[in-house]
């Protein structure tokens, strides 16, 4: 089981971002998913490599992660047929 501190959406941005104190990192946008209404935080930071932007999920566990709940996830990757 993973500790409740690596679960939270700080401790996710800081292993995805890596900011430093003079690299703020700012919340662009955050709402609910339209397909199953889950939460969802858009965190950016810039630097002079460039600007990073990440989507953070909230899981049903109450954990964020990089990645959709496995039941959003199938429904984001299903195939679209080809035009």
């Amino acid at each position: 089981m993973k500790n409740t501190n690596e679960q939270s959406l700080r401790w996710q941005v800081e292993k995805w971002l890596a900011p430093a104190p003079a690299t703020p990192v700012h919340v662009t946008r955050f709402s609910r998913t339209g397909r199953g209404g889950r939460r969802y935080v858009c965190v950016e930071t810039s630097s002079p490599a460039g600007v990073r932007t990440l989507f953070f999920f909230r899981h049903d566990d109450g954990s964020w992660s990089v990645f959709p709940p496995s039941a959003d996830r199938r429904k984001f990757t299903a195939k679209r047929p080809v035009a």
